[in-house]
């Protein structure tokens, strides 16, 4: 009886304390996330400024995405030795600092090693955030809070956007690192005082016995299967951006304001990410994430053979609408499938996740190249019915092993 009541004692500050903590990792995964999107709208500066193509100023995103991506294996491991606040708060400050020194670049070579090192500190926060929710949360809760900060992930797929082109249209390009470095030297003080602490359980502070466990996501079937599909997720919502600027200047000859507000509207296509929870508690997370994987593949296919501008627009939101309910989604049945080593799982399948981030907009770049302004979305759909039916072969595994209730 004392036990439980110990027990039930540690839990409650976490209990009491949920919709705070709910809202400050939202927030936190939101800014963080910002700058992995940032340079969409810069790519055409830093061409014009640096003397540079089009395919080699895109390294200025990939190269974030590459370092966050192996990152997110790093620090999965290193949270787990050291406690997931403490890593979670040490890299936002060290964020903060390295994005403020970005501004301060002269050279196009000094961006790109920078970026590298953003990238790698931004890694502390998203797949430990997401693991500390699988350990801090309560069950009923889990699924709802990811879909939360998921929708703070890919919100910052716009605001990034929104807030890089509004500030250099205004100031200039380094100036929107400035910005970003205050943001997160304030948010790790209210990430600090908010959240509470985890337990380091014994069993993992011995560093290599975790490392270790990082084989295991490679050694079961539906797992592998995820991490397929986790690959072109973000691979066609950052490359859709990438492309869309492009096709609007070329097919609607928008300027930067026009295409800023394109995609702004893409916003409203976030709506549903916080609510995809109880979609799945309702309908199941099989038709949960078909129905996600069909409105993006549907809204892609429509903006490639589309020439009216609404239709595009509209089309876009539906696409936004799809991958809001896809990544919340596998993310949730990831862990669910990782068993007793769901961090482990996590990690691996964020790591997957930002390696498509990665080559997104090279893609992209490397498509438009054909002179095809359209021919990317097409692309990016075809990619995504791959993954529509390899979920197919992940729910047909898992009603035959009868592993989680889907």
């Amino acid at each position: 009886m004392q036990n439980a009541k110990s027990i039930e004692s540690m839990e409650l500050p976490v209990l009491r304390n949920i919709n705070r903590s709910t809202f400050i990792l939202f927030w936190t995964g939101l800014v963080v996330l910002c700058s992995l999107y940032v340079t969409i709208p810069l790519l055409s500066v830093f061409a014009s400024t640096y003397d540079l193509s089009a395919s080699q100023a895109a390294w200025a995103g990939s190269t974030f995405s590459f370092s966050f991506a192996a990152g997110c294996l790093f620090f999965g491991a290193i949270s787990d030795r050291f406690g997931k606040k403490k890593v979670m708060v040490i890299g936002l400050f060290c964020l903060s600092i390295v994005t403020f020194i970005i501004g301060l670049t002269n050279s196009f070579n000094q961006l790109l090693i920078l970026r590298g090192i953003q990238g790698a500190t931004a890694a502390t926060f998203s797949p430990v955030a997401l693991t500390y929710i699988g350990l801090m949360f309560p069950d009923k809760k889990k699924v709802t809070t990811i879909g939360i900060i998921s929708s703070g992930f890919l919100i910052a797929g716009i605001v990034g956007q929104l807030i890089s082109t509004l500030i250099e249209s205004t100031f200039n390009w380094n100036m929107v690192f400035y910005f970003f470095s205050i943001i997160y030297l304030i948010t790790t003080i209210f990430l600090f005082i908010i959240l509470p602490t985890d337990r380091i359980k014994q069993e993992n502070k011995d560093i290599f016995a975790v490392v270790k466990k990082f084989i295991l996501p490679f050694k079961q079937n539906t797992l592998i299967l995820c991490n397929s599909i986790g690959v072109v997720v973000l691979l066609s919502f950052v490359g859709m951006y990438t492309a869309l600027g492009h096709y609007l200047n070329a097919t609607f000859h928008f300027n930067d304001q026009e295409i800023f507000y394109v995609r702004a509207v893409g916003i409203f296509g976030m709506i549903l990410s916080p609510l995809t929870g109880r979609f799945v508690q309702k309908f199941g997370m099989n038709k949960v994430l078909t129905t996600g994987l069909l409105c993006a593949i549907i809204g892609l296919f429509f903006m490639g053979f589309s020439n009216h501008l609404w239709i595009i627009i509209l089309m876009s939101i539906l696409f936004v609408c799809g991958i809001a309910i896809v990544v919340p989604s596998m993310l949730a049945l990831v862990g669910q499938l990782g068993g007793n080593e769901k961090g482990i799982a996590t990690s691996v399948y964020t790591f997957i996740l930002f390696i498509g981030a990665s080559i997104g907009p090279l893609l992209a770049t490397l498509i438009l190249q054909t002179g095809n302004a359209s021919l990317p979305f097409f692309v990016f759909g075809c990619l995504l019915t791959i993954g529509l039916f390899l979920s197919t072969i992940i729910h047909s595994l898992i009603r035959k092993n009868n592993s989680v209730s889907i």
